[in-house]
């Protein structure tokens, strides 16, 4: 028999729903999708394939956001339906079922929610990702290439375009650093609360004593740089180096001095692309990720200057943010919002939703106390 109160549950959905649908805004979002459909439509429109595919991408993301909301909207109509039907044929298998999915409707929102969290400048932005090793020798590199593959799946599971732009590999095995792009709206927003020290413990298998190791992997996330962004760099202020490309690749890709090293003099900030088949295609690959940094330097400057003005010396983010342990337990947990999960093998398939939704919430609380 079921036992909450029908009326006061789906009058919170219906609350819920309103509060996410005054961020998305069904109405913009229906006039968004009717100019991106007539440009999608448009004569010649694949003659720029960059352009056919961000609006194709951004027409395909609003629909789906648009659906998202609609489907829930008839969904709360259909589960009021069904305990009207099941109060006055006095069916507790129907109110069973009701209240099933009243439960499974509010986790839905709860998780659709936490986009209304992503307000910030540059949330939502494509996302550039680089993840590096760092102390824990070839079991650093290793976990470095397991944090590079989690992220491209869970990007393949929301079916967000990803691009692998820069591999530099670790000598034993493993990477030293890798870059890859998320072109996805908010990718950035998601993304940037998985940016910091990620630690790993778990017997290597690179040791053969079988010791247990601890290693440690940095990410970073940056926002995709936009042509309507400000950020010029003088030409003065750039070094170019070009070198042959390492690693796996076809014969245009290893054969060719087609790598590019981009070096800003003023902040010493590096930026390398080898992932291209041409020089000029790597240096424009170079030329938009060294933006995008360049364009979060000034924003964390900018930030900085705005704590230290109101005397705010609190640090919003800590070394170790998140411990992967394979050893003698297997969890995975964020030590700054306490999600876990015992399913190591899972959330290294790609499954951190979890963790990205309380990422976001953390933040937000943060940013409100």
């Amino acid at each position: 028999m079921a036992t909450i109160d029908f009326p006061a549950e789906i009058k919170g959905l219906r609350s819920t729903l309103d509060s996410i649908e005054s961020v998305s805004d069904p109405a913009a979002l229906e006039a968004k999708i009717a100019r991106l459909s007539e440009e999608a439509s448009a004569p010649g429109l694949w003659d720029d394939q960059d352009n056919a595919q961000k609006v194709t991408s951004a027409l395909s993301h609003a629909q789906d956001e648009l659906g998202r909301v609609q489907r829930f909207a008839r969904r709360i109509d259909d589960v009021e339906t069904l305990v009207e039907l099941g109060q006055e044929m006095d069916d507790p298998d129907s109110l069973t079922e009701a209240e099933a999915e009243i439960e499974g409707i509010r986790k839905e929102l709860a998780a659709l929610e936490v986009r209304t969290l992503l307000s910030g400048e540059y949330d939502a932005r494509e996302a550039v990702v680089t993840v590096r090793a760092g102390a824990g020798g070839v079991d650093a590199a290793d976990f470095a290439e397991m944090l590079m593959r989690m992220y491209l799946r869970w990007a393949e599971r929301h079916g967000y375009p990803a691009k692998v732009m820069d591999t530099s590999y670790a000598e034993e095995a493993g990477l030293k650093s890798a870059t890859f792009e998320v072109n996805a709206p908010y990718a950035f927003g998601n993304l940037s609360v998985e940016a910091g020290t990620h630690r790993l413990v778990r017997i290597s298998p690179f040791d053969n004593q079988g010791r247990r190791q601890t290693s440690f992997a940095a990410v970073e996330v940056i926002p995709l740089i936009e042509q309507t962004d400000s950020i010029e760099i003088p030409e003065n202020e750039l070094k170019i180096d070009v070198f042959r490309s390492s690693g796996p690749g076809g014969q245009s890709v290893n054969t060719t001095d087609s790598a590019v090293r981009m070096t800003h003099l003023p902040t010493g900030t590096v930026v390398s692309m080898q992932n291209e088949k041409s020089q000029i295609q790597n240096r424009a690959a170079a030329l938009r990720v060294m933006q995008s940094r360049l364009l979060l330097i000034r924003q964390q400057e900018e930030a900085a200057k705005k704590k230290e003005l109101a005397g705010d010396i609190k640090a919003s983010w800590g070394d170790q943010m998140r411990s992967y342990v394979l050893h003698p337990y297997q969890m995975v947990k964020d030590l700054r919002t306490e999600q876990e999960s015992g399913n190591t093998q899972a959330v290294f398939d790609g499954a951190i939703d979890e963790f990205i939704e309380a990422g976001i919430r953390w933040r937000r609380q943060g940013d409100s106390d």
